[in-house]
């Protein structure tokens, strides 16, 4: 009898990580547009605007892949950028390679892209939420390349995931099997219950909730909560005011993921640094408010 209890306790701890595998690889089915194949992984990106406008670079988020820059291309297009956005590994149509899920991990994948790309010049980068992170960690290492910084919601500023559920979700071992478990449905959940506001993208929801289903996504969100999300970038924050790349930060009055104390931080650590507000706003601002955004990069990119 202990031999059967034994079998299944070893196949119920088994099955998250089976079924996880068992997934369709991007590779396969879901891959389509312009794919770098970079020395990390292939990489899904795609170019909007003039091919003679100077260049900008946009990073996403932990969960949603570069379809989530539709209202900020568009915007940066119509001010005569060349605008590129790619999916980060583990999202998208980007591939999943193994490795923690760093600061260096994603900086490795966007300089490769940039070179494979051709961006010799500088440019002008964005980075949206995790990806607001990332951006400012190329910033501080190579402030010399960039025009300016766009930060929206940036994550790295203020902890977040830090409540005693957020370190059982990414406890080692425990974590794992947690997220492939349950990590797919919490996700789901939590985007069930944001407001549904319109967006850039009609079926953005949809599209989000399709990404929890693909394989090797489930398990990227959690390294990369355990090792680009734990940490704080006020250090890089400091040298980004230090060298004097020009920063714009747009924040949401109603953000549940970045919260708005975040931007007092900011103040604090690059008092040169750009702020706008948006009112009446979530985390999925760029898109349910794409004229305030486009404003404010008019503004900062194109001063009266």
């Amino acid at each position: 009898m202990i031999w059967v209890a034994l079998a299944f306790f070893a196949a119920l701890a088994a099955a998250p990580f089976v079924i996880e595998e068992l997934r369709t690889p991007v590779s396969r089915v879901y891959r389509t547009g312009e794919v770098a194949a970079l020395p990390g992984g292939a990489t899904h990106y795609q170019w909007t605007g003039p091919e003679t406008g100077p260049v900008a670079v946009c990073v996403h988020g932990l969960t949603t892949p570069s379809f989530v820059f539709s209202g900020v291309t568009r915007s940066l297009a119509a001010l005569g950028y060349r605008v590129l956005t790619y999916d980060l590994y583990g999202r998208g149509f980007s591939d999943r390679p193994g490795g923690w899920q760093t600061p260096e991990f994603f900086l490795r994948q966007l300089r490769a892209l940039l070179d494979d790309q051709g961006v010799q010049g500088r440019f002008t980068l964005v980075g949206y939420s995790m990806g607001g992170a990332i951006a400012t960690a190329l910033a501080a290492e190579e402030s010399r390349r960039l025009h300016a910084l766009i930060l929206l919601a940036p994550a790295g500023i203020e902890p977040i995931y830090d409540s005693p559920l957020d370190h059982v979700w990414t406890a080692p071992l425990l974590g794992d099997w947690l997220v492939r478990a349950f990590g797919g449905r919490a996700l789901r959940r939590e985007l069930s219950r944001e407001p549904a506001l319109p967006t850039m993208i009609p079926d953005l929801r949809a599209r989000q909730i399709a990404e929890t289903r693909k394989r090797g996504f489930l398990p990227a969100v959690l390294s990369s909560r355990r090792h680009t999300l734990s940490r704080l970038y006020h250090d890089e924050h400091a040298l980004i005011r230090k060298t004097g790349t020009p920063v714009l930060a747009i924040w949401a009055r109603d953000d549940p993921v970045i919260p708005l104390r975040a931007m007092a931080t900011l103040a604090q650590l690059n008092p040169d640094a750009h702020h706008v507000e948006i009112a009446d706003a979530g985390h999925d601002f760029p898109q349910t408010h794409p004229a305030q955004v486009a404003e404010a990069l008019r503004g900062f990119l194109k001063p009266d």
